[in-house]
């Protein structure tokens, strides 16, 4: 496994994230309402480790459809989804090659000493992380069908910041995360960059981080297969 990170560092993939901000606690009652929204099956505009994103419970179709519309987006095209917690691949992933588990590890998304458990401290969310990575697995299982990839395949990121982790916690179940855009306009790096249509559309519209001035970005994405072997798909 050595020799895949090896790799992937003279590939110059990881590239070190600024501390993201010294946020306010969030408000629990943004975040029960985003959850009860997904909870009934609709769709939020919500903030993530990289840029805002849409989200809907990953295990339902008709929520993941109902973003395909607002996207005006083929549903051949596969989202990925937020979990909380490495520990949780598993059961939404059959097989998970070992070189996964490196590359979680060196990205430092499968260690808990950032932000183990309180979701409200946000000051460390991504303090000493690396850029936030998602990973395409092969042999996907237990989410909605219409996420998954024809090969069986879906991408999964796991979340360290606050707002998002906590909602994959309380949820209990993955969430949808792709870009608050119709698709092909331009990424929104920022909230006031998000088109109307995309808020008109969403069933709620999350308020924490709202005036976050710090870039960012979207992940880098690796594909790795059953074998194995990856594909750099963005670094």
């Amino acid at each position: 496994m050595q020799n895949y990170i090896k790799i992937l560092i003279c590939a110059n993939f990881f590239v070190p994230l600024r501390r993201i901000l010294d946020y306010k606690r969030y408000d629990r009652e943004d975040l029960q309402e985003a959850l009860r929204v997904l909870r009934s099956g609709g769709i939020i505009v919500y903030p993530t480790d990289t840029v805002w994103g849409i989200g809907c419970d990953a295990t339902n179709a008709e929520a993941v459809k109902k973003i395909y519309a607002l996207k005006q987006r083929e549903d051949s095209k596969s989202m990925l989804v937020l979990l909380d917690s490495p520990a949780k691949l598993n059961y939404y992933i059959g097989d998970i090659p070992d070189a996964a588990w490196a590359l979680l590890e060196a990205t430092n998304d499968g260690n808990d000493a950032n932000d183990a458990n309180d979701a409200n401290d946000a000051n460390d969310a991504n303090d000493g992380m690396m850029k936030p990575l998602t990973i395409i697995y092969p042999n996907a299982r237990n989410l909605a069908p219409n996420l998954i990839a024809e090969d069986g395949s879906i991408g999964i990121r796991i979340t360290g910041e606050p707002f998002s982790k906590a909602l994959c916690e309380q949820l209990r179940h993955p969430i949808v995360s792709t870009s608050a855009n119709i698709s092909g306009h331009p990424t929104a790096h920022f909230f006031h960059e998000i088109e109307q249509a995309v808020l008109d559309g969403a069933n709620y519209v999350c308020r924490f981080r709202r005036d976050d001035d710090c870039p960012h970005e979207p992940s880098s994405i690796i594909k790795i297969n059953a074998d194995g072997t990856f594909q750099i798909i963005r670094p």
